[in-house]
């Protein structure tokens, strides 16, 4: 009896690696496929297909529009009516086919079109993915950072990809292809979509009483502590395209004085770093000091990296600070992602993953790429950007956020939800 326990024993450890192997590559494809075009698309646009900087400023602005409207579908499809990962499978074989075909686009009105549709399709599987991991770990506080890192390798290795594809295609012209990025991000679309059939079955919550998911996720709102933590991680939200999108430009300004050659190797230092907080730093922070200790220190490391930008000097220091990215995003978006997975009614979790993507992922990266536009052409003139002014205002909105989450939001659910997955 004893070597039939230890065996069952083993076995059961053989189903969870399963579980952790299968989410973590689940993980990595989804974000290779995001990585692949993100942070290139805006040169091919502008150098190769001469769109305007507004032309390129309104596609970038497809994946917040349909993060806004998506994931609430998906949510809904995949709380009551269809598998998880059947939904995530189908949504990205679409994606994938639609990319394959939208790099050889040339034109502006056409690739809108086609980034629009495929946004819509991608937009809800950022959201699925981070439901089907959370309801298939045992404990997500000590499990879900080490399955969400394989996201970033995956951008990473993306970014590689393609640069080594391109380096290849030097030496042998036949391996050119136009619209490289989304040709690329079609091959890891389609991969995770013939992939997802693998995942753990996840199936629709067949028993909830209610008949819209999305709208029970909405009144979570009713409780204080709960739109306390919404609305701060919405202004968080706002103050990361400060990073995302000005980064780069301020880091090849004469004052820091990085070449363009070396900028996109300079920028990994972020996401090494969130590597390292994601793997090894928020599996022993959160369980050990609760989701607002952590959150709260991942808030007040926004403000510490834009003061360090803001004083800008010495140049090492500021490059040395893309570094606290991995706290700024982890310590709080993902530590985010955490919480409402602790609060929500078990029926609609997947729905308010959706609705925490949709505030943050969505509504939050609209208006934060449109203000971080805004507030640069304010400080600029003649063609010179006044930084210090530029970063001053997350600067002072990021501190805000701090202050005011130390003081007024409380924790409820997670302390549970960790004692009954020990």
């Amino acid at each position: 009896m004893d070597r039939f326990r230890h065996h069952e024993s083993l076995e059961e450890k053989k189903v969870k690696m399963s579980v952790r192997f299968r989410l973590s590559l689940m993980m990595f494809l989804e974000y290779a496929i995001w990585g692949s075009w993100y942070s290139v698309l805006s040169a091919y646009l502008q150098n190769t297909l001469h769109f305007s900087g507004t032309q390129v400023g309104f596609i970038y602005s497809l994946l917040p529009i349909a993060t806004i409207i998506a994931p609430l579908v998906g949510g809904q499809l995949a709380d009551r009516y269809f598998p998880t990962q059947k939904v995530i499978a189908v949504m990205q074989l679409a994606g994938g086919v639609i990319l394959l075909f939208g790099a050889a686009v040339t034109g502006y009105s056409a690739m809108v079109w086609i980034m629009l549709v495929y946004c819509i399709l991608y937009a809800p599987t950022l959201a699925l993915t981070n439901s089907i991991a959370f309801i298939n770990l045992e404990n997500s506080e000590k499990e879900f950072g080490r399955i969400r890192v394989w996201g970033t390798i995956g951008w990473i290795v993306a970014g590689w990809t393609l640069a080594g594809w391109r380096l290849a295609a030097k030496s042998l012209p036949g391996l050119f292809v136009q619209g490289d990025m989304l040709f690329l991000a079609g091959i890891f679309s389609l991969l995770m979509g013939v992939f997802s059939f693998a995942l753990p079955h996840t199936p629709p919550r067949r028993e909830a009483a209610k008949p819209w998911a999305f709208l029970e996720a909405f009144k979570m709102l009713k409780d204080k502590h709960f739109l306390i933590f919404t609305v701060i991680a919405f202004v968080v939200a706002t103050e990361l395209y400060f990073y995302y999108i000005l980064t780069a430009p301020f880091l090849t300004s004469p004052k820091i004085g990085v070449s363009n050659t070396w900028i996109s190797l300079v920028m990994t230092i972020a996401q090494f770093a969130e590597i390292l907080v994601m793997a090894l730093l928020l599996p022993a922070i959160l369980p050990k000091y609760g989701i607002k200790k952590t959150m709260t220190l991942g808030v007040l490391a926004w403000p510490l990296r834009y003061i360090i930008f803001v004083i800008g000097t010495p140049a090492w220091l500021v490059i040395a600070s893309l570094s606290l990215h991995g706290f700024c995003y982890v310590f709080f978006f993902t530590a985010a992602f955490i919480y409402v997975d602790a609060v929500a009614p078990p029926d609609i979790r997947a729905s308010a993953q959706a609705f925490i993507s949709f505030v943050i992922l969505g509504i939050g990266n609209f208006v934060g790429s449109n203000f971080a536009g805004w507030v640069q052409k304010i400080f600029t003139a003649a063609e010179q950007t006044n930084w210090r002014n530029v970063f001053l205002v997350p600067t002072v909105l990021t501190l805000i956020c701090a202050v005011a989450f130390a003081a007024l939001f409380r924790e409820k659910g997670t302390a549970s939800r960790a004692a009954a997955n020990p």
